[in-house]
């Protein structure tokens, strides 16, 4: 009898055959990506009838009120079960004294969103950079950003999205004691039932620019080095990461997300604790202008980066592509 090249190979063992048809890679497939991980942000400014296009993020728009609940009704539709909501206001001070308006968009489309789509989480931004004249995430006096003042706003903040009827506030400033003093604040007012989503590992990354347009936060002098960390660090990440787990953190979260895959694996390893990873704008839009390009398949990458961001440990995914992603996948 003659001899295969497979029998001289002694292939006892073939992987291939788990990988002969769709639906045999679907049966041994070990990371699910589903609508329900996603998280969707939108920007919300004032007025009505108002969808604004943001140019450096295809896809993606300022919206007012009406518009951003017609938005998240759509999203529901399509399987997502959580929004995050940015606030846009028209008039900004040193203070960021919109941030905690009851009648500040934000707050606004809270109310709307809960009238709408009851079921809908609604998850909101807790930070100063979209609310102050200077841009920056916290109170300046004069090149510095204060810890401790600039808390005391951010508590003022999440409890007016609490008492709009947010399901959970998401501090993203990176100030030291914030997490501790926002659970106080909401436990004291009876809103024990409201999250926090704690921005735990916010890193100081070159992938925010487009954000920045999106919610007009460009600082207007320095950078936000003084708090957000430093892209080469791992360790303190998980000390970050302790904190606010202590201080009374329900989700984690690590922003940007593609750059630093290793870290949220390591913070879910190390921890267990309900852990977010943000696919922030400059992910988005570098898909998007290479799609537009023709260079990718936007489809196939998005899924890929998605299902990478998954497969490194994140529960939950915040991502412009929430919507997209969902389609796909349906």
């Amino acid at each position: 009898m003659a001899t295969t090249a497979a029998t001289r190979l002694n292939l006892t063992r073939r992987p291939r055959r788990l990988r002969r048809t769709e639906a045999i890679r679907t049966l041994v497939r070990e990371t699910r990506l589903t609508a329900e991980a996603f998280v969707y942000p939108l920007f919300v400014c004032e007025g009505r009838g108002v969808t604004r296009p943001i140019s450096s993020m295809p896809g993606v728009a300022q919206l007012s009120v009406d518009e951003t609940v017609r938005e998240a009704e759509a999203a529901a539709a399509d399987g997502i079960r959580a929004v995050m909501l940015f606030g846009l206001p028209s008039r900004k001070d040193a203070v960021g004294s919109q941030s905690s308006s009851p009648d500040a968009p934000v707050q606004e489309a809270i109310r709307a969103i809960k009238r709408a789509v009851p079921g809908l989480v609604v998850t909101t931004d807790v930070c100063l950079c979209e609310y102050t004249s200077h841009g920056h995430c916290g109170l300046v006096e004069g090149d510095e950003i204060v810890n401790d003042a600039t808390v005391e706003r951010l508590v003022e903040t999440a409890v007016s999205h609490a008492t709009a009827g947010a399901d959970f506030v998401v501090p993203s400033d990176m100030m030291d004691g914030r997490v501790a003093a926002i659970r106080g604040a909401l436990d004291a007012r009876g809103f024990d039932h409201v999250g926090i989503i704690a921005h735990a590992v916010k890193y100081c990354s070159g992938f925010y620019g487009p954000f920045r347009e999106a919610a007009d936060s460009t600082p207007q002098f320095g950078d936000r080095r003084s708090h957000q960390m430093d892209p080469a660090n791992v360790e303190e990440a998980l000390r970050e990461v302790e904190i606010d787990i202590a201080e009374g953190a329900d989700i984690v979260m690590v922003k940007p997300a593609l750059p630093y895959l290793d870290v949220v694996t390591r913070v879910k390893a190390r921890f267990g604790h309900p852990t977010a990873a943000y696919q922030v704008s400059g992910e988005y839009s570098m898909i998007k202008a290479a799609a537009e390009r023709g260079w990718i398949d936007e489809d196939r990458a998005v899924l890929e980066t998605l299902t990478g961001i998954r497969r490194a440990g994140a529960d939950l995914i915040v991502t412009y592509y929430a919507r997209h992603a969902a389609r796909l996948l349906a």
